[in-house]
């Protein structure tokens, strides 16, 4: 089987699985779970051989026109670099790993057919923009993905944080589409093809027009896609979706979309210095934000979302100097940790019986209900915080040499001002990341008080799958050596410098945290376990724990006491309150566009409603009268109609005569 074949049943595979899983999920229930996990794990295999015949060489291109279009072409073509092959590779064991994992995390769900068919759509859609070699067919993935995200964080639909979470999510990456679609015709008009070869061609020899324009026009809709600064706010309420679901659009889709395309199309960002700054200064500002925001938050899966809009930062960081080697190794680390990170968060939640880190926090014992998650959780949070030698070390030290090789003006075509402002965030957030990836762990794990609650051993399945994503979190650094094939050569061993700096600030942030909590612990007093907030319906702890085995609906935000031992408090001080709703931006967002359309849709109702229904009626009701005032005259009487008559008949005479008196 050639390698081309190969690579197009990776993304055929897991679309073939979906449409028999929705067609077969009422009639043959029992196939829905093999047609769920096979399908990707078989996507998986192909991709690893893909990338093993690629093995970082020349890029492996092909193309069938599909339809004649003019003078821009679309077609089905594939562009499998190094890249794309481990990409795609991480794609398909991530998907892997949450069809496996959801299969005993939603084993009583009623919706878990068209569950797992949506997340293996969801699977196809990002091997489609992975592999894509056309701009139209990779448009086609990206908007795919966005209706997959949809339905996926609503469904839990009966809850209206689910509904809200998931409009929100396909409003804001809608709104980032819009000039992104625009974009993309500018560069296909400039380049005259939508090929990204013949685009890449079109940018060396010079022949965009507008390449500022064009950036930024696709950079909104990288923001959108990948939860970049300001477009950033749907991704922590998507939390509201089932956990698997978190680990699938932070690890490995959505979310690492938007960074993969910028990663592809790099040179187009790069012909234009005012692009990369902008795009410098939307990575500070997210790193920095986000971080802030993580470690104020109370719900775990909020904490590890705002985590992922961090990292996401590094990476456009990254790229925003130039070196998309280092963009795509963290985004590839990344990828292990966090989906881990997001599926051992759902094991605690499942032992916990609560999102709440203040509750869990008052918990006893916790870690000893959830072994599994607690060790491969370390290992993730570790990888995190970017702590020697676990991946997240490697991968985040060469965004941040790449950062100083920018700064120190050795990186060709990018400004100065770019390093410096990514390196600076980068090192500030490494120091956050640290503090708050500490935070988790001392109040998920090493809580005080009532005895942790016993919901009984977690599945099997659940719990294995935490142990195969350890693996790439723990040792997926250490191949540094082996992979500089598949990055165009580059060099990924970390600098000395930026591993002393970097390392340093990270030990820093993970010391003062713990101290900062060994004071709160001490001071404060134990508040006893308390009610969780109460369900609309009046079931109190109704949570993501219960909703596996009763289909309830899940909730992120369980309102819980403020917790008086949570370091982040004494961290952030004054900071803290603003930090723990996202600075406001939502506020922000409602006020300059939330209301005002409210509003106008208000003023369009009230004068659909008054004014033209009110002429629309007056149409009907002036015939009613007219119609009215005529049956009054048929009265019946004959004597009645002959003296009308008569009187019409004078009338018409008076009128002649004096018509033709007139006229003499």
């Amino acid at each position: 089987m050639t390698t081309t074949t190969l690579a197009v049943l990776v993304p055929l595979l897991p679309f073939l699985g979906a449409a028999a899983g929705l067609l077969l999920g009422r009639t043959a229930p029992g196939f829905v779970r093999p047609l769920a996990v096979l399908p990707s794990v078989a996507a998986l295999a192909f991709a690893a051989l893909v990338a093993v015949r690629q093995g970082g060489d020349q890029a492996i291109d092909a193309a069938t026109e599909l339809t004649p279009t003019g003078s821009v072409p679309i077609e089905l073509a594939l562009h499998i670099d190094g890249f794309a092959a481990l990409t795609a590779v991480l794609v398909g064991v991530v998907a892997s790993c949450v069809q496996i994992y959801s299969t005993g995390y939603l084993r009583d769900d009623p919706r878990y057919p068209s569950y797992a068919a949506l997340v293996s759509l969801f699977t196809s859609a990002m091997l489609l923009v992975v592999y894509s070699g056309d701009l139209i067919v990779l448009l086609v993935g990206w908007e795919i993905m966005g209706i997959c995200s949809y339905f996926l964080v609503g469904h839990y639909w009966e809850t209206p944080e689910a509904r809200a979470a998931s409009l929100k999510a396909f409003l804001v990456t809608k709104l980032g589409d819009v000039p992104f679609l625009i974009g993309l015709f500018a560069l296909a008009a400039d380049a005259s093809s939508f090929r990204i070869r013949t685009v890449l061609g079109t940018v060396v020899s010079g022949g965009l027009d507008h390449p500022t324009l064009i950036a930024l026009l696709l950079l909104a809709g990288v923001a959108g896609k990948s939860a970049q600064f300001p477009l950033h706010t749907w991704l922590p309420d998507a939390m509201a979706g089932p956990t698997p679901v978190s680990a699938l659009i932070h690890a490995a889709t959505m979310v690492a979309a938007g960074v993969y395309f910028i990663a592809r199309l790099l040179p187009v960002f790069a012909a234009s210095s005012a692009a990369l700054l902008v795009l410098a200064v939307m990575a500070a500002v997210t790193m920095a934000g986000s971080a802030l925001a993580a470690l104020a938050q109370d719900d775990i899966k909020r904490v590890l979302a705002y985590s992922t809009i961090g990292q996401l930062g590094y990476m456009t960081g990254a790229l925003a100097v130039g070196d998309r080697g280092a963009a795509v190794f963290h985004l590839l680390s990344h990828g292990a940790f966090k989906a881990l990170l997001f599926l051992a968060a759902g094991v605690i939640i499942h032992a916990a019986g609560t999102n709440s880190l203040a509750a869990m926090s008052r918990m006893k014992d916790l870690r000893a209900r959830v072994p599994d998650a607690y060790w491969t959780m370390t290992v993730a949070l570790l990888a995190l915080a970017a702590i020697p030698p676990f991946s997240g070390f490697f991968s985040k030290e060469g965004v941040l040499g790449a950062a100083e090789h920018a700064a120190t003006g050795h990186a060709e075509h990018v400004p100065g001002a770019a390093g410096w402002v990514v390196l600076v965030a980068g090192l500030v957030t490494a120091l956050l990341t640290a503090a708050y990836a500490m935070r988790l762990w001392l109040l998920a794990f090493r809580g005080h008080g009532t005895e942790a609650p016993d919901h009984g051993r977690q599945p099997i399945t659940m719990n294995a799958v935490l142990w195969v994503l350890a693996v790439p979190s723990l040792a997926f650094g250490l191949t540094t050596g082996l992979l500089p094939d598949w990055f165009d050569g580059r060099d990924l061993t970390p600098t000395l410098a930026t591993s002393v700096l970097g390392t340093g600030v990270a030990l820093v942030g993970g010391i003062v945290t713990y101290g900062a909590w060994r004071h709160t612990t001490a001071m404060a007093a134990r508040v006893p376990l308390g009610a969780v907030a109460a369900h609309p319906e009046g079931d109190a702890g109704l949570v993501e724990a219960e909703a596996i085995a009763s289909h309830a609906p899940a909730y992120g935000n369980v309102a819980y006491a403020p917790d008086p031992a949570d370091p982040g408090r004494l961290l952030l001080g004054p900071l803290h309150r603003h930090a723990a709703v996202g600075f406001h931006l939502d506020a922000v967002y409602a006020a300059l566009f939330v209301r005002p359309v409210q509003a106008g849709a208000t003023l369009v109702r009230f004068l659909d409603r008054e004014v033209v229904d009110t002429y629309v009626r007056g149409a009907g009701a002036l015939p009613r009268l007219l119609g009215a005032a005529v049956r009054r005259a048929q009265t019946g009487n004959v004597q009645t109609y002959v003296s009308a008559l008569l009187a019409g008949t004078v009338v018409l005479a008076v009128a002649a005569l004096l018509v033709a008196t007139a006229g003499a």
